[in-house]
């Protein structure tokens, strides 16, 4: 199974942003960010003290809907 950082990456470098593709962008910046998990608490936990903006959890929890259907 791919970790959620690869599966996020297909998210990045939109012309137009969107919450998804700025989560995106903001974790391959981040050097912190738990690029090799599959863990949806470490991810959570993580973003919970570092959210780069106000609905990355939000945003989080779409995104991570999509990536259990997906891998």
């Amino acid at each position: 199974m791919r970790s959620f950082y690869h599966f996020l990456m297909t998210y990045r470098g939109k012309k137009t942003p969107d919450d998804n593709s700025r989560l995106a962008d903001w974790a391959f910046f981040d050097h912190n960010f738990p690029k090799q998990s599959i863990d949806y608490d470490e991810i959570s936990n993580y973003l919970e003290w570092n959210s780069p903006f106000s609905n990355a959890l939000v945003t989080f929890d779409d995104l991570w809907d999509i990536y259990n259907t997906t891998s």
